[in-house]
């Protein structure tokens, strides 16, 4: 498995993990017509953690498995400013590891 693979794998575990820390993470499977929404970032069918950890995480985890071309624009980090900037949580970790992801992405 190549460096960018790798390092993006690490960055989707933290990603995941800082999910989890600020209680975003869902038990339950969302709908599978939140998972049909065709809008950007599914922002008629859920919030933009759900987003992440339902169709971002699985698809990109899929990609690297497969050892598919992984996007090469990548710009999560400033939706998951917007969306926390009225939020309280120290969103800050999380933030900064979807900046790294589309760092990585957009300069391979």
């Amino acid at each position: 498995m190549s460096n960018i693979y790798i390092s993006v794998a690490e960055l989707l575990i933290d990603v995941e993990k800082e999910l989890r820390y600020l209680q975003l993470w869902d038990a339950e499977m969302i709908s599978a017509e939140a998972l049909a929404s065709e809008q950007p970032f599914a922002v008629d069918t859920m919030s933009f953690p759900q987003w992440l950890q339902f169709i971002f995480l699985p698809r990109m985890y899929f990609m690297i498995e497969q050892k598919m071309q992984l996007p090469g624009n990548c710009g999560i980090a400033p939706m998951a400013e917007q969306y926390f900037s009225v939020l309280k949580l120290p969103s800050s970790s999380l933030i900064t590891h979807l900046h790294k992801i589309d760092v990585l992405l957009s300069s391979q």
